[in-house]
């Protein structure tokens, strides 16, 4: 009998159905990759650096839909603001892959060459090195706590009796369903005057 020709298992197929899993439970495991597939766990790990290359994997994936030519705009808050929106969008497809990419150190070389793109964008703006960091970490707890919050149920506040919360309600009235959109741009909006100060306050020194 002659090979097939769609391979049974590849790096593809495999971080496909991780993905799967994960956006349905949360996280994964090779076995169940592997029964997902219909082969033996043991073929996964021909494929794969074990679970931390499946993680790697997923972290690629996802980062797949950020648009990275957003950090080629200028000037730099533009770009970065472009950047957000996007990596915002990217994770809130997944938002169960969050607390999983997260917690695990980023090994990724294409993920690592966008940071890199992103620290370049941050120095060539004139911000001190020791701030470059903090500056990007800052932004991604927006940005992921932002598609978390997408993720979240519409009505995340249920009032029973609008007479005892008569404000509460009057607040969730008036904004609507872009609660999570508004929240998003009010905190990016934040982040981004701020990192200006920082920056004009460094210029002057």
């Amino acid at each position: 009998m002659g090979r097939p020709r769609t391979p049974l298992l590849d790096r593809e197929r495999i971080t496909t159905t991780a993905l799967e899993l994960v956006d349905a439970q949360g996280d994964f495991s090779v076995p169940q990759i592997a029964r997902r597939l219909g082969v033996q766990t043991g073929s996964v790990y021909h494929h794969v650096d074990g679970r931390e290359g499946i993680v790697e994997l997923l972290r690629e994936r996802v980062a797949e839909g950020i648009d990275v030519s957003a950090l080629e705009l200028r000037p730099w808050d533009e770009a970065l603001a472009a950047w957000a929106r996007s990596y915002r969008a990217a994770f809130a497809a997944h938002p169960r892959a969050i607390p999983l990419l997260m917690t695990s150190p980023v090994r990724a070389p294409r993920v690592l060459e966008q940071y890199e793109r992103a620290v370049a964008l941050l120095l060539d703006a004139g911000f001190p090195l020791a701030d470059v960091m903090p500056v990007l970490v800052a932004l991604e707890n927006v940005v992921l706590g932002s598609a978390l919050d997408l993720a979240a149920p519409e009505a995340m506040w249920e009032i029973a009796d609008e007479t005892a919360t008569p404000r509460l309600a009057e607040a969730l009235d008036a904004v609507g369903d872009r609660r999570a959109d508004a929240a998003f741009e009010l905190a990016l909006e934040g982040f981004l005057d701020h990192a200006r100060r920082r920056r004009e306050t460094h210029a002057a020194l």
